[in-house]
């Protein structure tokens, strides 16, 4: 039993306001473009294996309670209360093949995630719609419902639980990622202490209405394109030396990979 997890990139991502998150916490909204990266996944394994306890491969460098699909586990069984996925996972482990970097603004960890989410209904015949474990997934990661929803693009809005497909083929895209871990937390308090003030909503109306591809040539400026971008500069000081080396290319979510649609041979 296996899945891809596929990368993404965010082809526009404008900050739209805070307001308060269910949680209680004052978080970011947004409007975003989100492009699913068919050359680019990880994959995600159940593989027989007697197990006292639920069991990651593949992820050493990450903290069991930190790591998503742990997470996507434990909010599994907390919404379900389904003896049988607890079942499944003494009886399988979880085998991961990493591919997308982390802190790469590819979304790799909530991919993981949502994809581990979706097998597991499939494995464990769980009666559990899509929409319903979007919401789930919603509480463990802004960006698990795009990737729980599996659409090739869409536009994700409000803290990232609304996901509208747009219908176009995903662009064949060339991504570059440095060896620069971005951290989303610190790029989005730099842009709430620096550029949240400077927010002008009426300057991207209509743009979820434009295919991808229209967008980056129509507007072709990473700095408009991503409110991330420049907060990124900021945080991450030694991407403005790759920004330099990927003049014209495009900036993804928070960071570090830079993207362009791949020219024609």
């Amino acid at each position: 039993m296996k899945i891809h997890a596929h990368a993404k990139v965010n082809i526009f991502l404008k900050i739209t306001g805070e307001k308060e998150h269910s949680s209680g916490q004052i978080y970011h909204t947004i409007l975003s473009r989100f492009m699913r990266v068919e050359s680019l996944y990880d994959t995600i394994r159940f593989v027989p294996c007697e197990c006292e306890h639920f069991t990651i491969e593949g992820c050493d460098d990450i903290p069991l309670e930190s790591n998503t699909i742990y997470q996507a586990y434990k909010a599994l069984n907390a919404h379900t209360g389904d003896l049988d996925i607890l079942n499944f996972f003494y009886k399988h482990k979880v085998v991961v093949t990493k591919r997308i970097p982390s802190g790469a603004g590819l979304g790799g960890g909530s991919s993981d995630a949502a994809a581990f989410m979706r097998l597991v209904k499939k494995s464990c015949d769980l009666l559990i719609s899509t929409e319903e474990l979007a919401r789930i997934g919603a509480t463990i990661g802004s960006d698990i419902p795009f990737f729980i929803y599996n659409y090739p693009s869409a536009n994700v809005s409000g803290f990232g639980e609304v996901v509208e497909p747009f219908e176009e083929s995903p662009l064949d895209l060339e991504l570059y990622t440095p060896p620069i871990h971005c951290n989303t937390a610190a790029v989005y308090q730099e842009f709430r202490t620096h550029f949240l003030d400077k927010i002008n909503l009426c300057s991207f109306i209509g743009w979820d209405k434009i295919d991808s591809k229209t967008l980056l040539e129509m507007i072709a400026d990473p700095f408009v394109l991503n409110d991330l971008y420049a907060p990124a500069l900021k945080v991450c000081p030694k991407l403005e030396k790759v920004a330099e080396e990927k003049k014209g290319w495009f900036f993804s979510g928070s960071g570090s990979t830079f993207f362009q649609i791949k020219p024609c041979e």
